[in-house]
């Protein structure tokens, strides 16, 4: 696993502000607990760094909430621990938002994959060494040349959504990302339960 796994590669503008909104927090929570107690959202102890987000898109258009970076250990999240997207440019590898924490080092990816079409509504990021290699080969698949974080991986969904069954699968398989797996849906639940039927059936 490469050693720069959870840092954040984008230039970052980040605002200090308070808890994102209890309710939307509530959500992403209530769907990011099965994905933590299934492991696919967590913390590497030896390399000390958090693994695994999941967003959902805010009421203006281009903006979606994210967990904050750093945040895979906790077992259970509120308003704390995400943060909005409100700005970003793909080619230029920034990213502009705002909470109490900074926004996952996913974020440029996220805002790429919602730009693939205005019904993806969530998305959800996890790590599973064995889904990781198991369907390296059964789902579409990034090119393992393109690292994470990178506005490459964010350009490469697009490739995925044109060229394979990405869109209508919602799940791909991140092959230049060690461990890395995406769910797409229209709501959190389906983006949620797309992963976790997955590592059901194959765990």
């Amino acid at each position: 696993m490469s050693i720069d796994e959870g840092y954040i590669k984008y230039k970052s503008d980040w605002t200090v502000r308070p808890p994102i909104d209890a309710d939307i927090a509530a959500e992403l929570n209530t769907w990011r607990q099965p994905l933590h107690e299934a492991g696919l959202i967590g913390h590497y102890v030896d390399l000390g760094i958090g693994f695994g987000n999941l967003s959902v898109r805010a009421a203006n258009r281009g903006q979606f909430y994210i967990s904050g970076t750093q945040t895979g250990h906790l077992a259970r999240t509120d308003g704390r621990h995400y943060a909005l997207v409100s700005a970003y440019d793909i080619d230029a590898n920034t990213v502009r938002c705002e909470g109490p924490v900074q926004a996952s080092s996913e974020s440029l990816t996220h805002a790429a994959i919602y730009e693939l079409e205005d019904s993806i509504g969530a998305i959800v990021h996890v790590h599973d060494m064995h889904l990781w290699k198991l369907l390296m080969t059964r789902l579409p698949a990034t090119n393992a040349a393109i690292p994470y974080g990178t506005p490459e991986m964010a350009r490469e969904f697009r490739r995925l959504f044109d060229e394979t069954e990405f869109g209508k699968l919602g799940l791909a398989v991140m092959a230049g990302h060690d461990e890395g797996l995406v769910s797409i849906g229209d709501t959190l639940e389906q983006a949620s339960l797309r992963m976790l039927d997955l590592h059901r059936e194959f765990s």
